[in-house]
């Protein structure tokens, strides 16, 4: 089973700055980390790979900095890293992103799976993983916990949902999103670090994928920060007191006062 996890960067702290034009990270400098969803994504690949054999390319889209999240992949004993990586790629959002990686996607080509995490922290939209099963027309699994078996060209997945566990069945290739009760992420092994430090990554521009210009980047991002702030709390606070029919009832009668419920 041929699998590509796709990764992200993210900032391992809240000190993080925006570009006060476009009011996007600045990521250049900043101290980064894999978004932990992805963490879970390499395991199950990983385990994956255990049962079924195959090869696990791992990829992202950021700067230079972004090979060192790559080797961290590498020193889990992932098969092959590519960075996609171009100025022209800045400042892109959940759609161009999504683009830019189906595009590296089809340029790896022979896969059964992509697996990403559920979402990014930094972002929270859980749009990519989505985004990619559009571009490549291929289905979608989101928010997989557990997966039971795969023969042939199918695949049996758990997906937790607020009413219970849906049992799915997909046709391969798909595309699989995964949340952290999936599995514990393994720590790098001594032999795949010293592999990592070695490692060449594959680079990819623009020109390599044969991307469409207007649709990479913040050319091909119709969604943009208009503002960016911190919240003021307002208001005053009461703590009702009585039995927890009272503290309704209180409650109920509070709120129809405000004309907030009838």
């Amino acid at each position: 089973m041929n699998i590509i996890v796709c990764i992200k960067q993210v900032p391992a702290n809240t000190q993080v700055k925006l570009n006060p034009v476009t009011n996007t990270l600045i990521r250049d400098g900043i101290q980064s980390v894999i978004n932990i969803y992805d963490m879970h994504a390499i395991e199950t690949a990983l385990t994956l790979r255990e049962i079924y054999g195959g090869k696990i390319t791992v990829i992202t889209m950021g700067p230079p900095q972004a090979e060192e999240i790559l080797k961290t992949a590498i020193g889990m004993t992932a098969d092959e890293a590519v960075l996609i990586c171009g100025r022209e790629f800045a400042g892109a959002d959940t759609l161009a992103t999504s683009y830019t990686l189906a595009k590296a996607i089809e340029k790896i080509g022979n896969y059964d799976l992509i697996i990403c995490g559920k979402q990014a922290v930094d972002g929270d939209t859980a749009q990519v993983g989505p985004g990619i099963s559009q571009w490549l027309n291929i289905p979608l699994v989101s928010c997989v916990n557990k997966i039971e078996k795969s023969e042939g060209n199918k695949i049996t997945l758990h997906r937790h949902m607020d009413d219970g566990t849906d049992v799915l069945t997909s046709s391969l290739p798909a595309v699989l999103t995964v949340v952290k009760e999936i599995n514990e992420p393994r720590i790098e092994s001594i032999k795949g670090k010293l592999r990592a430090k070695d490692y060449k990554i594959t680079v990819l521009n623009a020109n390599l994928l044969n991307c469409d210009s207007e649709q990479i980047g913040l050319k091909g991002s119709p969604t943009f920060v208009n503002k960016v702030f911190v919240p003021q709390r307002s208001g005053n606070k009461e703590i009702l007191e009585g039995s927890p029919s009272e503290k309704a009832a209180c409650l109920a009668k509070k709120l129809r006062e405000a004309q907030l419920i009838v």
